[in-house]
């Protein structure tokens, strides 16, 4: 007996030695994991451009050329620099309103549709009540931009959540009514006055009050103060998921429904309230846009951002902090396209070709870590169904 008990207490300076080897070795392939998982975007967005290199070849342009008219265009420049910036503020807005769509387990594709009720409530609000102080017209405007949207993302929220329909289908659909909607308006009701006098009929409002329109931050250019007030909501988004109970409870929902109902949280009102304030930030979107760069309503204003920033959400992994540097990079993008479309007469479909290669890359990289991580849960034990008692708990205490 005390020649065993003697070997235990020989063997345990080797088994803790041994414990810790371990532990460090699955530090390091944690780590390594996670790098990989960051750097697969940016992998996924070189791998587009070389996509763009073969395009380019095939049509007889100087894949060079293109690239550095590309760069130039978005970075050569004061003007470059704060066309980026401004095309990167209505990205970041809608990016954050992915952000927490995603978090909350749905998706929301309705960014368009979103940003056109926020910019047709925000203009009408500005433009029937522009008697009003600037100091109380300016946030009242950005206000009904933001509750538009909220409504607008509310109600594919409602459907999904009382009735189980799919958000994907809703939200694709209420971007077709709001822009049947925004047609009908700007050739009716909104049609600026002045135009329906002098005998025309372009589609676009009258134009809000000049005292309400947001400061440019840069003298004669189109970089305004809504780029601050962005990157304002993605700390206040930051925080709100990350540091309150509501947004805790919304990453609960999202990553397991049936643990979250297990713990007492009421799921239809969380995914409910994910689609809205997703809404609201895209609605947000569309006021900043009018009051920042417009200046009145008109076709064509959402500019694709409702799609765009869908894929800087998930460039910058679906964080709000994240989402800062991506929409950055994916304004640079549609600048830099724009530039390289004119210095190299290259096809109007390439420059979009090659935004959407980006796009296509990217989401795929997504979905690859996605696998990953669920490869690497799968390994570290037996998974169980998403409802079995015995793993709500520990579904919970992963967010």
């Amino acid at each position: 007996m005390r020649n065993a008990a003697e070997m235990r207490m020989a063997d345990s300076p080797q088994k803790a030695r041994w414990r810790r080897v371990t532990e460090q070795r699955m530090n390091t392939r944690l780590y390594l994991a996670k790098l990989i998982d960051v750097l697969l975007p940016v992998l996924a967005m070189v791998i587009a451009l070389v996509v763009g290199v073969l395009l380019l070849f095939l049509l007889g342009t100087d894949p060079i050329e293109a690239y550095s008219a590309l760069i130039q265009g978005a970075l050569g420049n004061i003007s470059g620099i704060t066309q980026t910036l401004t095309k990167a503020t209505p990205l970041l807005l809608v990016g954050l309103g992915i952000c927490i769509a995603f978090r909350g387990g749905v998706i929301n594709i309705g960014g368009e549709g979103q940003i056109v009720v926020g910019a047709l409530a925000a203009t009408a609000f500005g433009v029937g009540f522009r008697d009003l102080p600037a100091l109380v017209l300016l946030p009242l405007t950005l206000i009904s931009g933001a509750a538009a949207g909220l409504i607008w993302g509310g109600i594919p929220g409602l459907l999904k959540a009382r009735l189980g329909v799919n958000e994907i289908l809703t939200t694709v659909m209420m971007n077709q009514i709001a822009l049947r909607l925004m047609n009908f308006l700007l050739r009716g009701p909104m049609l600026d006055p002045e135009h329906v006098a002098a005998g025309t009929s372009i589609p676009q409002s009258a134009a809000l009050p000049e005292s309400i329109w947001l400061p440019r931050l840069v003298p004669r250019t189109l970089f305004h103060s809504g780029a601050i007030l962005a990157v304002l909501l993605a700390l206040a988004v930051y925080f709100l998921l990350w540091r309150t109970t509501i947004g805790y409870r919304i990453r609960a929902v999202g990553l397991n429904p049936h643990a979250s109902r297990y713990a007492g949280i009421p799921v239809a009102k969380y995914v409910t309230l994910s689609l809205a304030l997703s809404g609201m930030l895209c609605g947000l979107a569309g006021a900043v846009e009018v009051l920042g760069v417009h200046h009145r309503m008109l076709e064509g204003l959402s500019g694709g951002y409702g799609f765009s920033g869908i894929v800087a959400a998930l460039f910058g992994k679906l964080h709000p902090l994240g989402a800062i540097p991506a929409s950055a990079l994916f304004g640079a993008l549609l600048v830099g396209a724009d530039k390289m479309q004119r210095a190299v007469q290259v096809p109007s479909a390439l420059a979009i070709a090659l935004q959407g290669l980006v796009v296509l890359f990217v989401v795929s990289s997504d979905l690859y870590v996605r696998r990953r991580t669920r490869r690497r849960v799968g390994d570290d034990g037996p998974a169980g169904p998403p409802a079995a008692e015995g793993n709500t708990r520990e579904s919970i205490a992963e967010v």
